[in-house]
C-alpha cells in the first residue's frame, strides 16, 4: 500500500497559500506539470479529491484538503522540531525558541534572557511575545509559542510548569502616604478604604479581588489601569496605592523618577511563583529546556544582586 511522503506533506501544507499552480509550483520549486502529477498522487493514496484544479479558476482545496494541509503542516513542524532539537555533531543546539512574558513581569525577565541566553546559544532563533494569560495561554496551546513565563495564579490544571522563582503580593505608596511610615506588614484591613489603583489585567485583577473576598473586605477602586507603569506613576503622584508581586531589580521611582514605597503585606497574602508553563502534553525540546535553565539562574542572580549590600 502506498504511504504519504515528507514531500507530499510539503505539497499539501503549501497549497492553500495559494490561488494558481503556477504560484505554487513556483514557492516549491518543481514545475507545474509535476506539481499537478504530485497532486494526483497524493489523491490517489487519499482516495478522495483534496484539490480542486481549474484553468480559468485557479485551485480550491476542498474540506478534506483543507484538513490534509493543516495536519501536514503540524506533522512537518514536529519534524523541524526533531532535526533542530539534537545537538548534532557539534553540540549546539539549533532552531526556534518561542517564549512569551506577562505583561508587567516582561520589563524584569525579557531583558535578561535576551541579553544572556542568546550569546550562549548563537544558532538558536529566539523570539517574544508580550501579554496576558488571556493572550499568552491560547498562543501556547496553538503552538504559537513553545514556553510562556508567568505568575503561578489562577492557571489551568492541564498546564506543565516548572518554578522559576517565589514572590508574594506586596504594596506600592507614595513615600509620604501615612501607610507608608509604618514599620510593621500592612494589612488588607489597613488598605481598603484607601484608593486603589487596580493593575486591570488577567490573572491580576481576580487574584487581588479574591484576596480582599477571603476576608470579608471590598477595595475601593480609584482607578483601574492595564499597565504597571502606569499604576506606580499614579501613585508616585500621591494618587493611591498599588498592589504588585516583588521581583527582582525593582526599582523605587515610577516612570517620571518620582520615589515610590514598598511594603509588605501579611498573610493571607498567598505566596506565589514566577513559573514556566507549557502546554502538559508537550515534549519540551532542549531548546525550551535551556531557556527554562537559563531562566532560573539569571533570576537567581537578579535577586542576588538587587538583595541589600549587593
Amino acid at each position: 500500500m502506498s504511504k504519504f511522503s515528507l514531500r507530499h506533506l510539503e505539497i499539501m501544507a503549501e497549497l492553500p497559500e495559494h490561488t494558481t499552480l503556477g504560484s505554487a509550483a513556483s514557492e516549491l520549486r518543481i514545475s507545474e506539470s509535476a506539481l499537478s502529477q504530485s497532486i494526483t498522487a497524493i489523491e490517489k493514496i487519499a482516495r478522495e479529491p483534496l484539490c480542486l484544479r481549474r484553468k480559468a479558476h485557479g485551485i480550491t482545496m476542498t474540506a478534506s484538503g483543507e484538513y490534509f494541509a493543516l495536519m501536514a503542516r503540524k506533522i512537518i513542524a514536529q519534524v523541524d522540531e526533531l532535526q533542530a532539537t539534537f545537538p548534532h555533531q557539534d553540540g549546539q543546539l539549533r532552531g526556534p525558541v518561542r517564549f512569551g512574558c506577562f505583561a508587567s513581569l516582561s520589563p524584569h525577565v525579557i531583558p535578561a534572557l535576551l541579553e544572556g541566553f542568546p550569546p550562549l546559544h548563537p544558532d538558536l532563533d529566539v523570539s517574544v511575545r508580550v501579554g496576558t494569560h488571556d493572550e499568552l495561554i491560547p498562543a501556547l496551546n496553538s503552538g504559537e509559542l513553545d514556553v510562556a513565563f508567568v505568575y503561578d495564579l489562577l492557571l489551568p490544571a492541564q498546564l506543565g510548569k516548572q518554578v522559576i522563582y517565589e514572590t508574594e503580593m506586596q504594596v506600592v505608596l507614595h513615600p509620604g502616604h501615612r501607610l507608608a511610615q509604618l514599620q510593621r506588614p500592612l494589612e488588607l484591613s489597613d488598605l481598603v478604604d484607601e484608593p486603589l489603583i487596580m493593575y486591570d489585567s488577567t490573572p491580576s485583577t481576580g487574584y487581588v479581588m479574591q484576596l480582599f473576598a477571603a476576608q470579608g473586605l471590598v477595595p475601593k477602586i480609584t482607578a483601574s489601569v492595564p499597565q504597571m507603569i502606569l499604576v506606580n506613576a499614579m501613585v508616585g503622584r500621591g494618587l493611591g496605592y498599588g498592589l504588585l508581586m516583588s521581583r527582582p531589580n525593582n526599582a523605587e521611582l515610577s516612570l517620571e523618577g518620582r520615589k515610590l514605597a514598598f511594603r509588605p503585606l501579611r498573610a493571607p497574602n498567598y505566596p506565589s511563583a514566577v513559573v514556566a508553563i507549557w502546554p502538559g502534553t508537550a515534549q519540551l525540546s532542549a531548546r525550551v529546556l535551556a531557556l527554562i535553565d537559563y531562566a532560573i539562574i539569571a533570576m537567581n542572580d537578579s535577586w542576588r544582586e538587587s538583595s541589600p549590600g549587593n
